[in-house]
């Protein structure tokens, strides 16, 4: 996992997954090919989730560890949603995930986790590794294909990027990183979260 900080976390399976802090939102978005090893297991694989409607997951690593955390954490947010009246904020979100990996350290979730999100503090995102280090930032990749991303986010993220632009350099990364990286392809995922709500997009990969 790289992120703006110079987090340095080894891959653990292919995938190329960006996350990008906006000035009105957050940009989560991943590249679709599900790999084993040298295999293409699919062509049409999901790695990016919406938890809330101002909170989502990217992940690059286990499809089946991303399915089961995704299950676990939307079960968690519906019950903070009964007991507050009001949404779990995105800090909590990844303190949560955080705690949920670092009780699971000796059998860890295969993955590296985005948390991200906008609510009363702001637009926010958080990189998780497999057993619960939780580091925010600005802009983060992570996956087989994350040092490429991450070259092309750093020369060309500012912080006065808007949704939709943020949206177009994280497509611009993951295309770069896939034209590199065997083991990612077959199209991006987005969603983009705002204050009213996300949306979800995907895009064939030319």
């Amino acid at each position: 996992m790289e992120s703006e900080g110079g987090m340095g976390y080894q891959e653990l399976q292919g995938a190329t997954t960006v996350g990008l802090v906006c000035k009105d939102g957050v940009v989560l978005a991943s590249e679709k090919r599900v790999s084993w090893g040298h295999l293409v297991m699919s062509r049409s694989g999901r790695k990016v989730f919406k938890i809330t409607p101002n909170i989502g997951f990217a992940f690059a690593g286990l499809v089946s560890d991303m399915q089961a955390l995704t299950r676990e954490a939307s079960a968690y947010a519906t019950l903070y949603r009964l007991e507050n009246n009001r949404s779990i904020p995105v800090r909590a979100m990844a303190k949560l995930i955080a705690n949920i990996l670092f009780q699971r350290r000796l059998y860890p979730l295969l993955m590296e986790t985005l948390v991200g999100g906008v609510d009363d503090e702001g637009a926010n995102i958080y990189a998780l590794d497999p057993v619960g280090s939780v580091i925010p930032d600005k802009f983060i990749s992570a996956g087989t294909g994350a040092a490429i991303a991450m070259g092309l986010l750093e020369a060309n993220y500012k912080e006065t990027i808007s949704v939709e632009e943020g949206e177009a350099l994280a497509l611009q990364a993951i295309k770069s990183a896939v034209a590199r990286d065997v083991v990612s392809g077959d199209g991006v995922d987005v969603l983009l979260i705002r204050a009213d709500g996300a949306e979800e997009r995907t895009y064939p990969m030319k």
